[in-house]
């Protein structure tokens, strides 16, 4: 495999551009009868149905997901772009952004958020555990019931850079065969 001949430096603070880890997602919680919708880029896969999120104090999303302890993880697809980011700059205490934002909530089977019909998938969450200090809010989710759009099958996800910028996600490239049996997916 042929390496760059040169690096140059770059400041660790724009690290995010090439880690950010994953699409964009739109969490959408409920307590009592107050709804909110947040978009969140700050996540990860902690094992096959464990998802960790780091959702910040000042946001309304995190009160109700404390309050709660259960959240809808929702995946838009490049269509809802501008929607995602509207969304992230302004505040659940302003206004319904469902309503703000012609947004369909829908019953979740399993939890009392609501789910965003907009979405290509949805994945209905219970609290797991929450790792929350001073600076970093943690919450661990455990997917407790999944749906998905069957087409497209391959949805075009969109992916923060930073800096006001997004990626797209493209054409899929499997390297099944080179795995081991065992350590594919059943």
């Amino acid at each position: 495999m042929k390496h760059p001949t040169r690096w140059k430096s770059l400041p660790v603070d724009q690290t995010r551009h090439y880690l950010e880890p994953g699409p964009v997602v739109l969490l959408s919680t409920a307590h009592r009868s107050e709804r909110a919708i947040m978009t969140l880029g700050w996540h990860m896969m902690l094992g096959y149905d464990l998802v960790g999120t780091y959702i910040w104090q000042a946001n309304r999303n995190h009160a109700l997901a404390r309050a709660s302890r259960e959240c809808v993880i929702n995946l838009p697809t490049e269509d809802l772009l501008d929607t995602v980011v509207r969304i992230g700059n302004c505040s659940s205490t302003e206004q319904d952004k469902f309503d703000r934002f012609d947004l369909t909530p829908l019953g979740s089977r399993e939890v009392g958020a609501p789910r965003i019909a907009e979405c290509h998938a949805q994945f209905e969450c219970r609290l797991h555990e929450t790792r929350i200090t001073a600076d970093y809010p943690l919450f661990v989710w455990r997917v407790v019931a999944a749906h998905v759009a069957p087409s497209p099958r391959i949805p075009r996800t969109v992916h923060y850079r930073g800096d006001g910028r997004f990626m797209v996600a493209g054409r899929e490239v499997s390297r099944r065969r080179l795995f081991r049996p065992d350590m594919l997916e059943q």
